[in-house]
């Protein structure tokens, strides 16, 4: 799983992107150097991990790095192998190696508890490590796997995002957006985080527009507010004579209880 956090540099100095090698509480892994730590990147950070640089990565390391890759590969299909002769059924997401190899971390998807105990002996008797099973949900999924989303740019739970925001189909309705699952669902299935993003924009713009139903008075006419553009600032407005035309937000006189 991804993790970010502020790591001691003990006065050494490392480029960003540089590869190195770290202690974190679950033991030694490799990074990368995003930033240095600062008041203003830290504010970005939510229960990050905390740890020291042990040392940018030798060419040794670059070479266990690669090669835990291809145990991690063989860990998978073990578990999967393993679980199918046990009788489990689970959904196998991923899996991690750290780079100290203290422990090989397993990613799951599930939807009831399942008793992993004689699985992770055999895991354990196979890789010789300390084995973990960890139960994610749908939205960690695409975080660990997805790579690039409709619009064409990577994933945001895989670049930018630190927490999952609450996304639901009031705010699809009130962007105008299709409401077809298949146009407004992110890689994970669930709706597009994108639409959570832009939510502030309409909420801040709606509150300047009469609500639905409101009696307006414009130079047309007086008519009632049958819908809103909120966007674009305009309003479909049905006048007394049945008229229905839209119009601009600033061309209302005057507002009225219903």
């Amino acid at each position: 799983m991804r993790l970010m956090g502020e790591y001691d540099a003990a006065h050494t100095t490392y480029v960003k992107g540089a590869t190195v090698i770290v202690q974190t509480p679950r033991g030694q892994e490799s990074g990368e150097i995003l930033c240095e730590s600062n008041e203003n990147t830290l504010k970005w950070l939510i229960d990050s991990t905390i740890g020291t640089i042990v040392r940018e990565a030798t060419p040794q390391d670059i070479q266990r790095i690669a090669q835990n890759k291809k145990l991690e590969a063989k860990a998978l299909e073990s578990c999967a192998s393993l679980s199918e002769k046990r009788g489990i059924q689970l959904a196998m997401v991923d899996v991690e190696l750290l780079f100290g190899a203290e422990r090989l971390i397993f990613y799951y998807l599930s939807e009831s508890r399942i008793d992993f105990r004689d699985l992770v002996k055999d895991l354990a008797r196979e890789f010789q490590t300390r084995i973990e099973m960890r139960q994610i949900g749908i939205r960690d999924e695409a975080k660990l796997l997805a790579d690039f989303g409709d619009c064409g740019k990577p994933v945001c739970c895989n670049s930018h995002m630190i927490e999952m925001p609450p996304v639901s189909m009031k705010m699809a309705r009130m962007q105008k957006a299709s409401l077809d699952p298949a146009k407004i669902s992110g890689r994970c299935g669930r709706l597009k985080c994108c639409l959570r993003f832009e939510q502030d924009v309409y909420d801040l713009h709606q509150k300047e527009l009469p609500e639905l139903g409101t009696l307006i008075t414009t130079e047309k006419g007086k008519g009632r507010v049958l819908a809103q553009e909120i966007l674009s600032r305009r309003l479909l407005v049905e006048f007394e004579d049945g008229r229905r035309i839209s119009i601009m937000h600033s061309e209302v006189i005057k507002t009225s209880a219903n």
